[in-house]
């Protein structure tokens, strides 16, 4: 009996058909949860194994330093250690550092660390606002330009067609944005877009260039496909060149970066591209319980405008577990209040704090969140906070360690490194609190990276992990660190939990309120709630507050997402016994009472075939205040309010606060900064 190739066991048929297709265009299109990882590691592995490919020709790129790290991990426990997995920026500079004597010569420019000071500079030349807002948000549609290949002068034009919110005038964004460019020159410097943009042209205009890198490398991987920008996708062209040895691996449901430019029309279109592809799907989840899996699949089948050989239905492979739960609360502190007793319940369960996530859409939602942590004496971390590998705690003990290698102490790597993070305040027993616990787990993430790298490589030393303690710092892979863990949906794009909290589902926050009346922005905001769900393994919790401020006015509503996934009777389960959730009801037509499904047809308040009975003549009126509003402001007129909101307002007529607040698409703050001024002209006084 023959034995099968050891690369190839505990695969699924899809897996394996991935990691077994020749070389040449595979289009790997991946679920959250299938081991797209594994497999593509695997295929690597396996290329190389067969002979179809050196090692060293090998380059794998990804999105996050993050996952880079992990796929070097997994590639080096098979054995494979040339093959380069980075990041495109990380692989772009690597590059521009080599070429740099030929193509450009001289003196190397030097790297922007933050463009910040650039940008403020830029922008007091030219008489734009310099409030820190304002210069990030200018940084902000200067990186989003640069990745889309607009240049400056086009991107009035383009900033218009996109529908984007611009910070400023987009002729002053254009003005800041040359300013920039000029300053940036001038000093030889290079932003993190330049080094695309830089490789890019070396390997378009230079053919000894290209030819070198091209005979260098042969095999080219790129995961998370569907958020590869147009400045990507040129670097991986220019990479590729006339060959056809590419392996993709995305999610278009996860698409959740268009705001920075990220497009997964590149996936979508593989096919077009290379006719010959092998095309395969893997939906098998091995992630999530079925409960999760039957949710995620339920939030994104309602997703519109999705081409047809895209559609990915999970398959959850797992046990069962727990129903996902669904609770609406009076007011934001008792949402908190509860998400933290039921944490601090799955801590008493045995589920590790780190294996807890509360998830939120914006970062401003965390604060909450902390304080109803604390109250419980329940440690977390807010991800995208102060990076790992920059806290001095561990900038001493990597210097520490590194020193120790030379001489090592006896015993196994876990406790070589125990033995001398003792000396930095490594103790038994955790700290009381505050700052020094936070030192203390930081330095025991230390030891927990020392005994994962002590499981993956046999005969692992002090001196090996010194080294891969400062390949994950110049990376940024950090280890995990023991608490729970805040962070919007967009830092937990790739990550996953044993117990996920989604909180603050109420409309105008997911979707965001800036999302409302554009069809494409609505559908990302869906998939950001798809990404929210597929984080969780097994418990999940999904829940809004109707009100700010304890005791505040009830005025919000619940996410048109949670629509038709809230189980009809289904009681609250979180924190006080409540009404079932279906007392609230789900938006109905109010000329024929059908249950309303599409985003339009919700905010109107009727199925869109059923006739209107908007008075034109407050329409009008509404317009015009809402032109006037747009020019006092100096933004778009859809950024006060879309049309669909307007028509909407000029069918119900509403007469006050709360019947401004029922239309979808009005929240608290444009009832703040509008409400007011809108029932004036809906009564006739403005």
């Amino acid at each position: 009996m023959l034995r099968m190739d050891p690369l190839l066991e505990g695969l699924d048929p899809e897996q394996r058909a991935a990691v077994e297709a020749p070389r040449g265009p595979v289009c790997v299109l991946a679920g959250a949860g299938t081991g797209k990882t594994r497999t593509i590691t695997h295929r690597i592995a396996y290329l190389v194994q067969r002979g179809h490919v050196a090692p060293g020709q090998v380059l794998a790129v990804t999105f996050t330093g993050r996952a880079a790290g992990e796929m070097r991990t997994r590639l080096r426990a098979l054995g494979v250690t040339a093959a380069q997995a980075r990041t495109f920026h990380a692989a772009a500079l690597r590059q521009l550092r080599y070429f740099w004597p030929r193509v450009v010569g001289g003196d190397q420019w030097q790297l922007v660390e933050g463009k910040l000071r650039i940008v403020a500079q830029a922008a007091s030349k030219v008489g734009a606002p310099t409030s820190s807002e304002s210069l990030r948000d200018m940084a902000s549609e200067i990186e989003w330009s640069k990745a889309s290949l607009i240049t400056p002068e086009r991107y009035p034009a383009a900033a218009a067609s996109t529908q984007r919110d611009t910070p400023v005038p987009p002729e002053q964004l254009v003005l800041v944005y040359q300013a920039y460019e000029q300053l940036k020159n001038r000093a030889q410097m290079l932003d993190f877009d330049d080094l695309l943009l830089h490789t890019a042209a070396a390997l378009e205009e230079h053919g000894e260039v290209a030819e070198e890198f091209r005979d260098r490398y042969r095999c080219f991987v790129v995961d998370e496909y569907q958020d590869v920008t147009p400045l990507q996708q040129r670097v991986l062209d220019a990479w590729v060149g006339q060959r056809d040895d590419l392996t993709v691996v995305g999610d278009a449901n996860q698409t959740i970066y268009s705001f920075a430019g990220a497009s997964p029309k590149p996936l979508l279109d593989f096919g077009r591209r290379f006719p010959e592809a092998h095309v395969i799907r893997l939906e098998r989840d091995y992630r999530s319980t079925p409960q999760v899996v039957g949710l995620a699949n339920e939030v994104i089948k309602w997703a519109r405008g999705r081409p047809a050989g895209s559609r990915l239905q999970l398959i959850g492979q797992r046990p069962d577990g727990p129903r996902p739960t669904f609770t609406e609360f009076g007011d934001e502190p008792e949402e908190a209040s509860a998400v933290a007793q039921n944490v601090r319940k799955l801590l008493a369960e045995g589920v590790p704090a780190s294996e807890i996530a509360i998830l939120y859409r914006v970062n401003a939602q965390s604060e909450v969140f902390e304080q109803a942590l604390t109250e419980l004496d329940i440690p977390y971390q807010v991800r995208g906070g102060e990076r790992f590998f920059a806290r001095n705690e561990v900038r001493q003990a990597m210097v520490a360690l590194r020193t120790a290698s030379r001489t090592p102490p006896e015993g196994d790597l876990p406790g070589q490194v125990r033995q001398v993070l003792a000396r930095l305040g490594l103790t038994d027993e955790p700290p009381a609190g505050g700052s020094a616990r936070e030192k203390w787990e930081s330095l025991l993430a230390l030891v927990e990276l020392a005994e994962e790298l002590a499981t993956v490589i046999e005969g692992a030393d002090l001196a090996r992990f010194a080294v891969e303690l400062d390949l994950r710092a110049e990376a940024q892979h950090p280890p995990t660190v023991e608490g729970v863990t805040l962070a919007s949906l967009h830092a937990a794009k790739g990550l996953e939990w044993d117990a996920v909290f989604l909180v603050g589902l109420v409309e105008g926050t997911l979707p965001i309120m800036h999302a409302d009346g554009d069809d494409a922005k609505i559908e990302e905001e869906r998939r950001l709630l798809y990404v929210g769900v597929t984080r969780a393994r097994e418990h999940l919790w999904l829940s809004w507050a109707l009100a700010r401020a304890a005791g505040g006015r009830k005025y919000r509503r619940r996410s048109r997402f949670m629509y038709g996934l809230v189980p009809d009777g289904h009681p609250a389960t979180l924190g006080t016994r409540r009404e079932p959730l279906q007392k609230r009801g789900k938006p109905t037509c109010r000329i024929c009472s059908a249950t309303l499904v599409e985003a339009l047809a919700v905010k109107l308040g009727r199925c869109k075939n059923c006739p209107s009975d908007v008075d034109e003549e407050l329409l009008e009126r509404l317009r015009s205040w809402r032109a006037g509003r747009a020019r006092e402001l100096k933004v778009p007129s859809y950024v006060v309010f879309t049309d669909a909101t307007l028509v909407a307002i000029a069918e119900v007529r509403p007469v006050d606060n709360a019947g401004l607040v029922s239309i979808s698409g009005i929240g608290a703050s444009k009832l703040d900064k509008f409400g007011a001024d809108v029932l004036g002209v809906v009564q006739g006084e403005r």
